[in-house]
């Protein structure tokens, strides 16, 4: 079977860390078929960049999901679609468990009666909770702080018993902080509501925004502020493709990081915005938010050695700039 005639299944490709997969997909000689409920994904998108076949519904819904694989030879399915706001995870985890887990469940039940046999999965470090030391790796401790961070964990789970019991095949994704947009410019951050560091500060640097918050100027990391790292989209893309086919070849089930390695603090950020916007960006300082562990950086040594995967936009700057050549065409 040549690649160009493998069909791979995106859930959630209509969102943003989907939908550039999505695009790596095509770009490597895949056919993509994209299931996405929509309540977060743009069908504009699909429709005017991706221009693939999109079906409408959710991954709770079984019968939808029969008729999918009843109808498309899928080869392998890459897993996007969850809901992924960890403040509304805290205060309607019943959403969470219900979308995040049952979901899934309903998907890989599906897979396993269809006889599809690899999954590629989104999960997170939230999974990981407060960090014991850092860089995280792999064989870090999972104490999720909060319920999205849980239902990641469970899925996480699942997908090692159904590979004992199953023979189904998964690489899961531990993501740091996404952020960045397509090179191109067709592809970007757009969520309702936004509650992402890098989206925040171009808001105001662009005018929508008055000024933006920072929580907390008194932890114990270089200028008090908070240190995340952030993993260009279209390099966690990249790693989607190795894995995928790292999976086709008859590879075992694993658990890949993906981070740059190194971290940039909430005023690093600010700055590197103001360099490449140009513009001054009003800050206001506020209190912590409870649950924010000062640092959160994570090592990709495996996702090197193992799937060859070398991230192409580490900077900072370069990160900021595509961000903000997206976000000008969009909400300019």
């Amino acid at each position: 079977m040549t690649t160009d005639t493998k069909l791979i299944l995106v859930t959630g490709g209509a969102g943003y860390i989907g939908s550039h997969a999505v695009m790596a997909l095509q770009q490597a000689g895949y056919r993509v078929v994209i299931l996405d409920n929509l309540v977060y994904g743009h069908r504009d998108l699909v429709e005017n960049v991706l221009k693939t076949e999109l079906i409408e519904g959710s991954t709770l819904d079984r019968g939808l999901l029969k008729e999918v694989f009843n109808r498309y030879d899928v080869s392998a399915v890459m897993h996007f679609s969850a809901y992924a706001y960890v403040g509304e995870s805290v205060s309607d985890p019943s959403k969470y468990y219900e979308n995040n887990v049952v979901g899934t469940l309903s998907l890989l039940d599906e897979m396993v009666a269809a006889g599809v046999k690899n999954i590629v999965f989104s999960s997170t470090c939230a999974t990981y909770g407060v960090p014991e030391e850092m860089p995280i790796t792999e064989t870090h401790p999972q104490n999720p702080i909060n319920p999205y961070g849980a239902t990641k964990l469970m899925v996480e789970r699942i997908l090692t018993d159904y590979d004992k019991a199953y023979d189904l095949r998964s690489v899961r994704f531990r993501y740091f902080n996404a952020a960045g947009a397509h090179p191109g410019g067709q592809l970007g951050e757009d969520h309702n509501p936004e509650t992402h560091l890098i989206p925040l500060v171009l808001q105001t640097a662009l005018g929508k925004r008055e000024s933006i918050s920072v929580f907390g100027t008194d932890y114990p990391t270089s200028d008090g502020t908070c240190v995340r790292d952030y993993i260009h989209v279209c390099d966690l893309a990249d790693a989607h493709i190795l894995g995928l086919e790292y999976l086709l070849k008859g590879g075992e089930s694993n658990v890949f990081n993906l981070g740059n390695g190194s971290g940039f603090s909430v005023r690093q950020v600010i700055k590197a915005a103001e360099r490449v916007t140009g513009k001054s960006i009003p800050v206001v300082e506020v209190e912590r938010r409870p649950g924010d562990p000062p640092a959160l950086v994570g090592g990709s040594d495996r996702a090197r050695s193992v799937l060859g995967w070398n991230p192409q936009y580490a900077d900072i700057d370069t990160i900021l700039a595509h961000a903000w050549a997206w976000h000008q065409t969009r909400h300019g």
